[in-house]
């Protein structure tokens, strides 16, 4: 098992840089378009569909859907400019989704008799997730994109490493000095202790970053608000991996599919992610 899933890290590790360094903008809106739709495919598994007929037909139109968007917006994506007429928009709504997701998780199990056999739910949890992070990824990726093709990756890589960091670090601490459980109804292995060492190695990250940030990525952030901005953003990745175990959990799911071997499924890999991007995108680019 610990080789599968060496080998499978190491693929997908080989994939997302390669994707990062060396697509195009709209070769990488595609690459990121194939990670939405498989996480849309996993998504109906939680909706109890009794034909495989309409999981296909769901996540058929979805794609179709965002391969228009896509394909419509090919020329703005060249130069950076990511759909902007909407996204302000689709971001918010976002933030807004993850503050109800987290009513969903603290009153788990009471809240699954209003959405657990409601499919017109399942499907609006399922877009407020999903789009708004595929909208938010290509948007930090791309931006000033036309003057420095590096500066978005920067960016991007950032939120990544900095909800990776800090999930690690709240592993450690927890292992350390777990004692308190934080959701034991949703998800028994995590603690207050592992969440508080986290949002402690977040707000490194986010002080090592500011200081040897010489890129000026954050010529309009102070750093008071970089930190904070950085520590809500890993608190709300908590949140992200706890909605979906929540969702797992009540259609009595170990993991989210096996598309990657040892290691579960697509949303499995970017839970944390769905909730972390869109949240830092939104406070990053359109309030601070």
């Amino acid at each position: 098992m610990l080789k599968q899933r060496v080998i499978s890290a190491s693929v997908l590790i080989a994939i997302v840089f390669a994707a990062l360094f060396l697509f195009s903008p709209f070769a990488f809106a595609l690459a990121l378009s194939v990670v939405t739709i498989l996480g849309i495919w996993e998504w109906t598994q939680f909706v109890f569909f009794k034909f495989p007929a309409a999981r296909w037909a769901i996540t058929g139109l979805s794609a179709a859907f965002i391969f228009l968007w896509i394909y419509g917006e090919q020329n703005y994506l060249t130069v950076g400019r990511v759909f902007e007429q909407y996204e302000p928009l689709l971001l918010f709504c976002s933030v807004i989704w993850w503050a109800a997701a987290f009513f969903l998780v603290v009153s788990y199990p009471k809240s699954a008799k209003i959405w657990s056999n409601n499919k017109l739910f399942h499907f609006i949890f399922a877009f407020f997730t999903l789009i708004p992070f595929f909208s938010a990824v290509l948007k930090l990726r791309l931006d000033h994109y036309a003057q420095d093709e590096v500066h978005g990756l920067i960016l991007l890589l950032y939120v990544f490493l900095l909800v990776w960091g800090a999930d690690t670090g709240a592993y450690f601490a927890g292992r350390k000095f777990g004692k308190h459980k934080l959701a034991p109804k949703v998800s028994p292995g995590k603690t207050w202790q592992g969440v508080f060492g986290g949002l402690i190695t977040a707000a490194l990250l986010a002080g090592v970053f500011e200081y040897f940030n010489q890129d000026h990525l954050l010529e309009h952030v102070s750093m008071v608000e970089f930190v904070i901005l950085s520590v809500a953003t890993v608190a709300v990745s908590i949140l992200g991996d706890l909605t979906e175990s929540m969702f797992k959990r009540e259609a009595k799911l170990k993991d989210s599919s096996q598309l990657i071997p040892g290691h579960g499924g697509v949303l499995d890999r970017i839970d944390s992610l769905t909730a972390a991007v869109p949240f830092f995108a939104y406070f990053y680019f359109f309030v601070l």
